[in-house]
């Protein structure tokens, strides 16, 4: 799943990574007192992926399907003019967040870049009565005042680590891994692989 000669140990496996997700959904809607008034908003390239599975775990638990979207923040980044060929791919909320509590979802929360370009994304979109936000694996080294309202998992990782999340449905196997990264490559998540591909590198969790 690494890129050729990057040492890296799994530090989440396919069971941990189902376990963190259904232990999550009961949060959210513990938090919330249910679902009602609940929206799920993911954040591309997976953090829209594991929205659908918190989406799945809320009705199983509570009979509610609860209003999924997919968010593409890729012209709200802070480095986006230093992006020649930025990866773009689709927003798609179908329907209207105002007054809704939405849970954002995220794979790897790093500086808070990213969550920050998320919210500005999503305030765009509409006014939501309350904006949580829900991420697997937390790897500290915060830049901006974010934190999660919900976490799978805290990973200590160093500045030149990268923290990475694959998954079945894109990558043939589902792990967070955790390596170092190669001088002068962008520390990130793994880019989208066509199904049973496994994936190389872009940009980890920020």
């Amino acid at each position: 799943m690494t890129d050729a000669g990057a040492a890296a140990s799994v530090c989440m496996d396919a069971d941990e990574i189902e376990r963190s997700l259904t232990r999550i959904a009961h949060q959210i809607l513990e938090t919330n007192r249910g679902a009602e008034g609940l929206a799920l908003v993911g954040v591309v390239t997976r953090g829209d992926l594991l929205a659908k599975k918190l989406a799945d775990r809320i009705a199983r638990i509570e009979g509610v399907q609860v209003p999924l979207g997919r968010l593409d923040i890729s012209f709200y980044r802070d480095d986006f003019a230093t992006h020649l060929a930025p990866e773009v791919y689709s927003t798609d909320i179908p329907f209207d967040i105002d007054g809704k509590t939405v849970v954002l979802v995220d794979d790897v929360l790093f500086t808070g870049r990213t969550i920050r370009a998320a919210l500005d994304a999503l305030m765009d979109i509409g006014r939501p009565a309350c904006v949580q936000l829900a991420v697997l694996v937390d790897r500290g080294h915060r830049q901006l005042p974010i934190r999660a309202d919900y976490v799978g998992k805290n990973v200590p990782s160093s500045e030149n680590q990268s923290v990475r999340l694959f998954l079945e449905e894109v990558d043939g196997v589902s792990a967070v891994e955790i390596a170092e990264v190669a001088p002068g490559q962008r520390v990130g998540s793994a880019p989208l692989a066509r199904r049973g591909a496994q994936a190389g590198a872009r940009k980890g969790g920020e």
